[in-house]
């Protein structure tokens, strides 16, 4: 680019105070001149409105009442002037080179930059491995064709992400009601439509692992049905782009994507009274979590799919208690014995990318 982007990195907030002054400097400390900080409280009521007014005069603050994720993030882009924008949640934080990684990557007519995001405790500890695993790639290049063939793509958390301004114009505003948690799911899904992606795999910041996540480390049937849920939204979406572009789906979509039926095998072992597909048995989800992994999931090399394929099928025939701990080894990475991580570790592709 002819002249220096400027950047906006948007903190969003919401009862965060431990972590938010962490996540706010971080985003004033970069090695990039051209950052503005915006920082959207979403209505908290711990003590994170005294941490943003004390640190008023190295950012924009933004105060309003609670609405959830998307609105956070509407909120947060009107107020910005930036041609790049980077939604940070205030429980993460960046690397202080990462908009001048961002910056140095960035092409024209692309919709976004993604890269990996170092797992952290919640005590900033190192958890030793990345968001996403250094098992999987992060898509790059046009990833329309993945999404509608494998119903996804590899992609960064919240704050592994680096949009354009342009593309995010064309989008937003973010349904509110739909997204208030996970709007990140509407970007993911929404702005490769928009031009081509480009992936940084290396980590630009860091992804916190901690009780009061989202997504947290509960291993529940409710987390599950969280997850399927969204999968439901993410697809109405990308229905309607997809007619909005000329595309078609194809009608088993979601059983094309392998981490959707991870979800659903865990939701139907775990919780089977309340799990939101009546449809589902287990016999169905082991064929149609086998099916995924050998003939949609092109990134994975066969090591991988093996690996899989052990797993559909020990969660499916395993007593509750072993198949607990199976799902336990692949949704938390923590849980892991030693000897499944190296394993695992093994298992990352042969870079092949265009």
């Amino acid at each position: 680019m002819a002249e220096q982007p400027l950047v906006s990195i948007i903190v969003n907030n919401y009862n965060y105070e431990r972590y938010l002054g962490e996540a706010i400097r971080s985003a004033c400390s970069q090695t990039y001149s051209k950052v503005e900080v915006i920082v959207v409280d979403d209505g908290s009521t711990d003590n994170s409105k005294h941490i943003i007014k004390d640190l008023a005069d190295k950012i924009i603050p933004v105060f309003k009442e609670n609405g959830g994720q998307a609105s956070a993030f509407n909120a947060g882009l009107q107020v910005s002037n930036g041609e790049i924008i980077i939604f940070l949640d205030a429980d993460d934080y960046l690397f202080p080179h990462a908009a001048e990684k961002i910056v140095t990557a960035w092409k024209p007519n692309i919709s976004k930059v993604h890269y990996l995001l170092q797992g952290i405790d919640a005590d900033g500890k190192s958890l030793g491995y990345t968001y996403p695993s250094r098992a999987e790639y992060l898509g790059q290049g046009n990833v329309v064709k993945a999404m509608l063939e494998e119903g996804g793509y590899g992609v960064s958390p919240t704050s592994g992400n680096a949009f354009s301004r342009s593309v995010l114009n064309s989008i937003f505003p973010i349904p509110d009601g739909k997204y208030r948690i996970s709007a990140d799911g509407f970007l993911a899904v929404a702005t490769p439509f928009y031009g081509e992606i480009i992936a940084i795999e290396e980590p630009l910041g860091a992804y916190r692992v901690h009780g009061s996540n989202n997504w947290g480390t509960s291993m529940s049937g409710k987390r599950f049905r969280s997850f399927i849920e969204h999968d439901f939204i993410k697809k109405e979406l990308l229905m309607e782009k997809a007619g909005e572009f000329g595309y078609e789906l194809p009608k088993d979509l979601l059983l094309r994507k392998n981490g959707h039926l991870w979800a659903r095998m865990a939701s139907l072992k775990l919780d089977p009274n309340n799990h939101p597909v009546p449809s589902d048995s287990i016999p169905k989800l082991i064929y149609h979590g086998i099916r995924s992994a050998w003939l949609y999931s092109s990134e994975l090399n066969w090591q991988k799919k093996n690996v899989i394929t052990l797993w559909f099928l020990s969660v499916g025939f395993l007593p509750l208690p072993l198949a607990k701990k199976a799902i336990g080894w692949l949704f938390e990475q923590k849980s892991r014995p030693e000897l499944v991580k190296q394993a695992l570790a093994l298992l990352r592709p042969l870079q092949n990318r265009t």
